[in-house]
Parts: C-alpha cells; structure tokens; sequence
C-alpha cells in the first residue's frame, strides 16, 4: 500500500514538473515577440541621419536626429549615415604618395592644350545631401565622382596652355570642373554636393622638370624686373609732374608779372608822351629832374666852378675812391 501511494506521489511531481516546463517554455514564447519589437528602437545622432526600409524598400528616406523606431531584422533595416562629414577623394595620387615621394605615373598625368604633360594631385571633397540616393542610387558614390572628376579635369586642361595651368587659369579651372562634376552627380541622382575641387599639386615630368624650373625662375626674374620698374615709374612720374606744375605755375606767374609791369610802363609812357605832347619844355626838365633824382644820389659828386679853379683839399687823405671832374 505504502508503495503505491509512493508511485503516485512521485507521478504526480512527474506531471507537475512537466507542467511548469510547458508553462516556461509559454512565457519565453510570450517574451520573445516583445523583445524582438523592441529591438526595433533606434536613436539617430544629431550629426547624423538614417535611411529605413521595410523588405528592402525604402519608408523613411530621411529620419533627422532623434529617437525613432523601425521594424527590426529581417522585415527592417535602419542605415545611418554622417551628412555633415566631408569625405575626400584624391585624383592623380593619394596623399601617402607625396609624403613618400612616390607619383603615381598614368594616374595623374594630364595633357595640355600645348601639348605639355603635367603631374596633378586634386583633392575633392563632398558631403552627403541626399542619404537615399547615396546608398541606393549608385554603387561606388567615390568611384563615380573620381571618373567624373577626372574627365572634366582632362577636358579643361585640354584647352589651357601650361603657363595658364601653372599660374591664371588654376583657380578658374577648379570653379569650372566643380560646376560640370556637381551638375553630373545630380543628373544621376548620386545624393551628394560637391564642397570643393582644389589642384593641390601640379608638377612636370621628371624629364623637363629642370627645363620648367628654369622657365619658371626666368618668368618671376622678368616679374621682379617688371614691378621694380613699374615702381620706379610710380615714384618717378609723380614727382616730374609736380615739379612740372610747379615750373608751369612759377612760369605763369613770370609771365603775369611782366606783363603787368609792361602793361603799367607803357600806360605810364603814354601818359608822359601825351603830356609832353601838350608842354614839351615844363614835361622835358621835369622828367630830367626826376632821372637826376634817381641818379645823382648814387654818385660821388664834385662840383668845379666854371672859372676852372678846383681845391684839391676837399678830398681827403683817406679817400681811394676815383675823381670826377666836369
């Protein structure tokens, strides 16, 4: 009896043992779903913003900065991406490759409108504007900038001498590859603005590189000379003009003067002549009487009587001055 009762006892936490088994196994069930949705919550960065899918097809192509929620893997996928981080692309070289002196040859050579070989280095940047077309639109975003770079770069220099390439057309060159790369990438929806193309380094093969550099020394020597002339004409023509205009209106103040003085003689000789026309005698020794006036002060003046008599001690022992006699 006592055995019977112990096989049911244990029978009994037989089934009770199997019974919680199942009810755990229920809850874990119950549990997974809902960890599983919750997965699905995500949080964007503010520098960044994310590109969600549901079966592979895009349903928030722009989610901004903040805490959202997709359908977590397998139905969903959230893609996250740095739209404010410039990214680079080298043409022509990497960096790497100018620290080790090292130039990539067929890269980075380039043919001029004179039919020159250059060596460039340009550096693009871009950033992501549009974080859809940039993940689905193209495969190799970089590879697709690089090629589009680098055959406006080769059309614009074709049409440029080397000397243009070397020191005016540098920039104006830049701007225009910019302009035709950015209209191309939007034409085919890549998603990203180009910041900037800069010529970072343009050299000439190693062959003629002696030869450039003596072009190059002779063109600042012809610029050096150029602007010390051009300096001294600044300081030179300045000064003449002034010392011109200085001479012109010293010149025109002789001439004033002299004329005015012309002017007054002949008013005055006019008006002599006319009175003496009127009284020829009084007009004649008045004018004697003042040529005297002006005359006789400054002179010595001996007098001798016209019986011809002259004392000689009116003239002092001390005097060495000439004597005049009348």
């Amino acid at each position: 009896m006592s055995t019977m009762l112990l096989t049911r006892a244990e029978t009994a936490a037989s089934e009770h043992t199997k019974t919680e088994k199942r009810r755990r196994k229920h809850r874990v069930f119950l549990w997974l779903p809902g960890l599983w949705l919750l997965w699905g919550i995500y949080v964007v960065a503010p520098d960044q913003q994310a590109v969600a899918t549901t079966w592979g097809a895009v349903t928030s192509p722009r989610v901004f900065p903040g805490l959202h929620y997709a359908f977590p893997w397998p139905i969903g996928h959230v893609y996250k991406l740095k739209v404010h981080q410039f990214r680079r692309i080298v043409v022509g070289g990497d960096i790497p490759d100018s620290v080790l002196g090292r130039v990539q040859q067929l890269p980075s050579e380039f043919l001029s409108g004179d039919q020159n070989l250059l060596n460039l280095r340009v550096v693009v940047q871009y950033s992501v504007r549009e974080p859809r077309d940039f993940l689905f639109q193209a495969e190799g975003v970089d590879r697709v900038i690089h090629a589009a770079t680098e055959s406006e770069l080769s059309r614009q220099l074709a049409h440029a001498g080397v000397d243009d390439i070397l020191t005016t057309e540098k920039v104006a060159i830049q701007n225009s590859v910019q302009q035709v790369v950015q209209q191309f990438v939007d034409d085919y929806r890549v998603g990203v603005a180009i910041s900037s193309i800069n010529i970072d380094k343009v050299t000439p093969p190693a062959e003629a590189a002696e030869a450039f550099r003596d072009v190059a020394s002779a063109r600042a020597d012809a610029f050096r000379a150029i602007n010390e002339a051009q300096g001294y004409a600044n300081d030179l023509l300045p000064r003449a003009r002034g010392e011109a205009a200085q001479l012109t209106e010293a010149a025109q103040a002789y001439k004033e003067g002299r004329m005015n003085r012309a002017l007054g003689e002949a008013a005055r000789f006019r008006a002599v002549a006319s009175e003496y026309a009127r009284a020829p005698d009084v007009t004649g020794t008045r004018a004697y009487l003042e040529a005297m006036e002006q005359i006789l002060p400054k002179i010595r003046k001996l007098v001798v009587d016209s019986n011809g008599n002259f004392d000689l001690t009116v003239i002092g022992r001390d005097d060495n001055s000439a004597v005049g006699k009348k």
